[in-house]
């Protein structure tokens, strides 16, 4: 399945578990490390999906923008008043240089032509600018349960196997990226959390908060996340 019809199916049930538990706690995640190295500037997010993330952005930015290839996903941040536009990771729609700082999560492991991606993203990044990109890690817990597991359904008829999937290294990141870009910051995200659901534990969930909070940045630890999330500061 191509990714536009797999997200345009997605889009109906994406949201229900993203407000509480898990998905808070990588979504808290994620913003806490784009605020790090993106506030204050013009931010554009690659991959805004329902715009969840983007809203976030926007109480820090000096002005966030956002775009998506999938419309039925484009259907509630257009809902919240979020300036986006429906385009695809490879032919982004605004000038060389135009933003401070770009980000993409969640996306860039379903791009095959990840090359081509990331040229992209660094063209419309001003000089001095960040990229934060999140891959989906090889070496992590996640990754070795996703193997062993079944998929996971995302609508009654499809399951997320149905969508290109790629995962990868620190060294495979810092082989993909454009001339120009290096490598200045790593997060690792989910560390520690088996499947999602010790989330749902009382007081199980408060103690891998914690946790995952402090693995994130540990320098031991954050090598392992199933999200592993880069800063490239555009040179």
């Amino acid at each position: 399945m191509d990714n536009q019809s797999y997200y345009d199916e997605f889009a109906a049930g994406y949201e229900r578990e993203r407000h509480h538990g898990y998905h808070k706690l990588i979504d808290a995640l994620e913003l806490g490390f784009i605020r790090r190295h993106a506030a204050g500037g013009r931010i554009l997010e690659a991959g805004c999906g329902t715009g969840l993330l983007l809203r976030e952005v926007a109480h820090f930015a000096r002005q966030a923008v956002g775009f998506d290839l999938s419309r039925g996903m484009l259907g509630p941040a257009h809902a919240r008043g979020l300036g986006i536009v429906q385009a695809a990771v490879t032919q982004v729609p605004f000038a060389d240089a135009s933003f401070d700082a770009v980000y993409s999560v969640k996306v860039l492991a379903h791009v095959e032509p990840i090359r081509e991606a990331l040229a992209e993203l660094a063209r419309v990044t001003r000089p001095g600018g960040t990229l934060v990109l999140e891959f989906y890690n090889t070496r992590s817990l996640r990754t070795l349960i996703k193997r062993l597991k079944p998929a996971t359904k995302i609508s009654a008829r499809t399951s997320d196997d149905a969508v290109y999937t790629r995962y990868d290294s620190i060294a495979d990141v810092r082989g993909y990226l454009p001339p120009g870009c290096q490598i200045v910051d790593v997060r690792g995200v989910r560390v520690l959390t088996p499947v999602a659901a010790v989330h749902r534990v009382p007081g199980l969930s408060r103690v891998m908060r914690a946790a995952e909070a402090f693995a994130a940045d540990a320098p031991g630890l954050r090598g392992l996340g199933g999200f592993l999330l880069v800063a490239a500061r555009k040179l």
